[in-house]
């Protein structure tokens, strides 16, 4: 046999984990952009479509939902047929909630919008996937910093959609945001022909006969913090998110300065992810995850304060910011609680929890501002932000403790 290479062939390892890393970043940038079209224009065609303005905000629950539903059976084909071709599923659903969603502005159908939603949620939930598929791209030491560069790619998005929405939304008058949708399928369109060309590494066989239980995975303290943190980082951004666009319109806002919060909102919850992964390394994923959950917590407060265009758009940076912190800690401690014959099943239990609590904060926010104003709604979110907080410090103290025990032993 020929003798190989090692030189050459760490080199090409090295090459395909770069080019792999690139396309997923590209890819969560055009994905992402999904979410922001949809959480810039959600609850505006909600209130155009819908029968009772109650139920205004009900399209962004349901993308919720659907992302709590396509977890498992994403992370299902993932483990059986490989990551791409969980990717292009999710694609799929991309492009189908564009043009059904523009079907439904088009023929003013609150339903049918409800149902796209339904679509571009499971889309968005493969997007996040990303993240896990980027620290399958290389070695342990380096996930923290690859998972971030990966999540960094949702600047970009920050820019997209709601430029896309800025551009769009009156081209196809008066059915406003019909093209606006069309465009965004576009856009999943491109991201499809892209994930073609990715090559992951093979997946590990992930049976129900090798690794642990989930229910066993799931009673460690550390994974408890793990998925709280991610839990209310997402919940309480979800919170405030799903009612910002709709708040500053019952205030009086333009549309044009909703859009432009929403984008520095996404901006601002990526752009840390290009030093995120180094502050992990250094400092620790609680600590980090803790100071996304403190700055979520100041974003409510400032939101108190006032509320004119500055308020809100201050409010929403400090919002994403402290999303990318405490989500990226998150995620980064949940890499720690399972072997990799596990990572599959693992990873898709805690986007399915981390999800479904969101839907619930979702469906919460819409009637909640409408009942009772957009304070109401940022005070309630200093409730699960101090219970994460609280769980974190517990973890940390627990597991120095026993650390400190294994040394004296």
């Amino acid at each position: 046999m020929p003798e190989i290479d090692a030189g050459k062939l760490e080199s090409a390892i090295y090459d395909t984990a770069r080019g792999n890393l690139a396309r997923l970043t590209i890819a969560q940038a055009l994905g992402g952009a999904n979410g922001a079209v949809v959480y810039s224009t959600g609850a505006i065609v909600g209130h155009m479509l819908t029968p009772t303005p109650a139920l205004a905000t009900l399209p962004i629950s349901i993308f919720v939902v659907g992302m709590a539903i396509a977890t498992l059976p994403v992370g299902l084909v993932a483990q059986r047929h490989g990551r791409r071709m969980a990717f292009m599923v999710g694609t799929g659903c991309g492009i189908l909630v564009g043009v059904l969603a523009a079907l439904a502005v088009l023929r003013g159908s609150f339903w049918m919008f409800c149902a796209a939603m339904l679509f571009g949620g499971a889309y968005a939930a493969v997007v996040l996937s990303f993240r896990f598929a980027a620290a399958d791209c290389v070695p342990p030491e380096r996930r923290p910093r690859a998972l971030s560069f990966v999540m960094a790619g949702g600047v970009f998005a920050g820019v997209i959609g709601p430029q896309l929405v800025t551009h769009t939304m009156n081209l196809w008058a008066p059915h406003s945001f019909a093209a606006t949708y069309l465009a965004q399928a576009a856009v999943a369109a491109m991201s499809a022909v892209l994930l073609t060309g990715i090559r992951l590494p093979p997946s590990t066989a992930d049976s129900s006969s090798s690794g642990r239980a989930i229910r066993v995975i799931a009673r460690q303290p550390w994974f408890i913090a793990a998925v709280i943190c991610g839990v209310v980082s997402y919940l309480v951004m979800n919170f405030l998110m799903t009612a910002a666009p709709l708040a500053m319109q019952l205030c009086g806002l333009s549309q044009e300065s909703s859009n432009l919060g929403i984008q520095w909102h996404v901006m601002a919850m990526f752009a840390p992810g290009f030093f995120t992964g180094r502050l992990v390394t250094r400092f620790g994923a609680p600590r980090v995850a803790t100071t996304g959950l403190v700055l979520t917590s100041v974003s409510a407060a400032v939101g108190l304060t006032g509320v004119d265009v500055a308020y809100f758009w201050l409010t929403l940076v400090l919002l994403g910011v402290g999303w990318n912190f405490g989500f990226i800690g998150a995620t980064a401690m949940v890499l720690e609680c399972h072997r990799t014959e596990e990572k599959a099943r693992v990873q898709s239990f805690n986007d399915f929890v981390v999800f479904g609590a969101m839907a619930l904060g979702s469906f919460l926010s819409g009637s909640l501002l409408t009942a009772y104003g957009w304070k109401t709604v940022l005070w309630l979110s200093f409730v699960p932000l101090l219970l994460a907080i609280g769980a974190l410090m517990l973890a940390s103290t627990r597991r120095s403790k026993l650390s400190g025990e294994a040394v004296n032993m």
